[in-house]
């Protein structure tokens, strides 16, 4: 009896060096993913064509015209407050661009004055004087639980009361300013070309002293040494402004706001509704920047604070040099909410009669029936707005951020 051995069966490996690809099948996970990945794209995409298909019928047969050829046309109606020239006789997309550059006032200045007032409050947080804390304290909790939208009627309700304020006529210069029920006005230089030439140079000037300034620090990184500063920057931001002030023809002459009539002419005005929105969103804010950098404060370690002083380092060397560039990187990312906060908060404004671009949008509306357009051009411009504002400050964490070796 013979028995047979079992042949040995040798694996041939694959004389290219690939492996041989596997069959994927319908029970892998990345196939599964996939396909629900489609099903989840073909019912939004679903739900996008039904909406507009809806939409578009409803307006055809309501004859209700769509596009927006409406921006071209006349708009017809004042603004009261303008950055640029305008006038009724402009065309809707220019009134709109009157509603976001005063957005943008808004913003852009809520945001600097948010931020120093934050910090302030977000040290003082901190402070060893007892007082201090508590009212810091106090300012961060009450703010930030009352809603902003009450907060700027109260700024506007004060700004326009006579026991506050009072009318045109009855007010009193107090150097050249007349704080009224109707604004804020105040001396200004009169346009002159001296005057542009030397707000040119002194753009400049900074711009060139704050990249010396850096390059400062770098040699002082690296050397331990660096020059002053000071005569640079005085001849910088001093001198040169002035050189190009006088060969523009020296100006002196002011715009003094006067009484004339039943009102004030004269000068510029900081108006009621503008400072009522611009105050409501700078201390509602600031509340919470102030509880942020007091967290960043918080996080940076008790002992680099004690290495400093163990250097003989002064306190206002120590916050400056040694606190808070660390905490920065605490502080950054939500910051950036609190930013983009603020920008979508200014669209509150109508409700004290700011024309902002949300009020200017309103009123676009109103008058030419077309909300779909107009309610895009908001959200076009506000969500343009927050990208810019996220890719500046990513940016800017991304540079604070530590470079690990």
């Amino acid at each position: 009896m013979t028995t047979s051995t079992p042949q040995r069966v040798n694996k041939v490996s694959d004389p290219e060096g690939l492996t041989p690809t596997r069959r994927r099948t319908l029970y892998d996970a990345e196939v599964q993913g996939w396909i629900w990945q489609a099903i989840v794209l073909g019912i939004v995409l679903a739900i996008v064509w039904f909406l507009v298909h809806n939409t578009l019928t409803n307006l055809n047969a309501r004859n209700i015209k769509t596009g927006f050829d409406f921006l071209t046309r006349e708009a017809g109606f004042e603004i009261g407050e303008t950055l640029i020239e305008y006038s009724p006789a402009a065309s809707y997309a220019r009134a709109l661009l009157v509603g976001f550059l005063n957005t943008a006032q808004v913003a852009i200045i809520g945001v600097a004055l948010a931020t120093v007032l934050g910090v302030m409050v977000g040290i003082g947080s901190l402070s060893r004087n007892w007082l201090l804390a508590k009212i810091t304290a106090g300012y961060i909790h009450f703010l930030r639980n009352v809603p902003v939208l009450l907060q700027i009627i109260l700024w506007y309700t004060i700004l326009i009361s006579e026991r506050f304020l009072p009318g045109p006529r009855q007010a009193e210069p107090v150097l050249g300013i007349l704080a009224t029920q109707r604004g804020v006005y105040f001396p200004i230089p009169k346009a002159h070309v001296g005057w542009t030439a030397a707000l040119i140079t002194l753009a400049i000037g900074a711009i060139a002293f704050y990249v010396l300034t850096r390059r400062n620090e770098r040699r002082r990184e690296a050397t331990g040494q660096a020059p002053s500063m000071l005569q640079p920057g005085l001849a910088l931001l001093v001198g040169a402004p002035f050189v190009a002030w006088a060969l523009g023809g020296a100006p002196l002459a002011i715009d003094w706001p006067a009484l004339r009539g039943f009102n004030i002419a004269g000068g510029a005005r900081v108006t009621p509704e503008f400072a009522a929105i611009l105050f409501g969103l700078t201390v509602y804010t600031s509340a919470f920047i102030g509880e942020i950098v007091r967290a960043g404060l918080v996080a940076v370690p008790k002992g680099q604070t004690e290495a400093a002083r163990a250097l003989g380092l002064k306190e206002g060397v120590i916050l400056r040099k040694v606190v808070l560039p660390q905490a920065m990187r605490v502080i950054v990312p939500p910051l950036t909410s609190q930013y983009l906060n603020l920008t979508k908060n200014s669209s509150l404004s109508v409700a004290v009669g700011y024309p902002d671009l949300v009020n200017v949008a309103n009123t676009t509306i109103n008058q030419t029936g077309q909300a779909i357009e107009g309610i895009i051009v908001i959200m076009v411009v506000y969500l343009a707005t927050s990208l810019a504002t996220s890719a500046f400050m990513n940016w800017y964490n991304q540079r604070i951020a530590l470079v690990e070796r």
